[in-house]
């Protein structure tokens, strides 16, 4: 599994096959599409179009909440919010095939989805962020900690993704509380050197390879 997970942005179905494309093209191989507040034909039209152009660059799927819209394009996997269908659900719908993401906030939710058998989470947000509209408590560097240090005494182990805000020089830091990478949307979205950046993010987060 990646360590560098990319969440779409884009107010309009251009703006998001256009990020998603750069980011293709700088190396990304692992794309959640996350399209809010659209009609449901309108966000089955642009994931039919982006599984296309993630199968042609090799790069995993995974659909923000809408499990209709997973299943139609055969999508990778889902990523479901506390407030979302169950993730027992889901995979009864869905497949036992596919990637299954849940959203966490506190060691509580972490327990929860490891009990749910997510196949990762995505632990935040780490600080605050324009992009979720319902923000929940922020974590932080000290939030991470806790919670990691807590799961390694339970010998509990599930890969965990920081969330929320986070910009190139807070990684080195996230990544030495334990979780295994990290979801990023604006600092990708928004950079000017998209490649060179990807480049610096690999380094972070896989120093050895």
């Amino acid at each position: 599994m990646t360590k560098i997970q990319y969440i779409s942005q884009g107010n309009s179905v251009e703006e998001q096959l256009h990020n998603i494309r750069k980011v293709l093209d700088s190396g990304c191989t692992w794309v959640q599409l996350r399209y809010k507040n659209a009609p449901q034909t309108e966000v089955f039209f642009l994931a039919s179009l982006v599984k296309r152009i993630t199968d042609s660059y090799n790069c995993k799927l995974i659909i923000n909440d809408n499990l209709q819209v997973a299943k139609l394009v055969d999508a990778d996997g889902i990523h479901l919010g506390l407030s979302d269908m169950p993730i027992h659900e889901a995979r009864a719908i869905f497949g036992p095939d596919k990637i299954y993401g849940g959203t966490a906030n506190s060691l509580e939710d972490v327990l929860q989805r490891h009990n749910e058998r997510c196949d990762y989470i995505g632990l935040g947000p780490y600080r605050f962020t324009t992009t979720k509209e319902k923000l929940s408590p922020i974590l932080g560097l000290e939030g991470y900690r806790q919670i990691l240090a807590q799961l390694k005494a339970l010998q509990i182990s599930i890969p965990i993704y920081a969330i929320g805000g986070i910009q190139l020089e807070d990684i080195a830091g996230i990544l030495d509380t334990g979780v295994y990478g990290v979801a990023l949307s604006g600092l990708i979205t928004h950079h000017p050197d998209q490649k060179q950046l990807f480049n610096q993010l690999q380094q972070l987060c896989n120093p050895y390879i």
